[in-house]
């Protein structure tokens, strides 16, 4: 997922969409320790689109308190 996607949310879409991918990783995580993945690169990079959701909610947070 791009930054520009990300940007266009709702803070409410974004909140829900970081619980589905936090979950998606923990399930993805369990499975690659039981059976390696072919690639295990997914893992990283569903870790980089939570760290940019996150980011982009704290971004947001600061500015309300503005």
């Amino acid at each position: 997922m791009k930054n520009s996607e990300i940007i266009q949310m709702t803070t409410a879409e974004l909140k829900e969409k970081v619980a589905m991918e936090k979950a998606a990783l923990n399930k993805q995580s369990m499975n690659h320790t039981i059976t390696p993945m072919e690639n295990p690169m997914q893992l990283r990079a569903a870790r980089k689109t939570i760290a940019r959701m996150m980011t982009e909610l704290r971004k947001r947070e600061l500015n309300e308190k503005k």
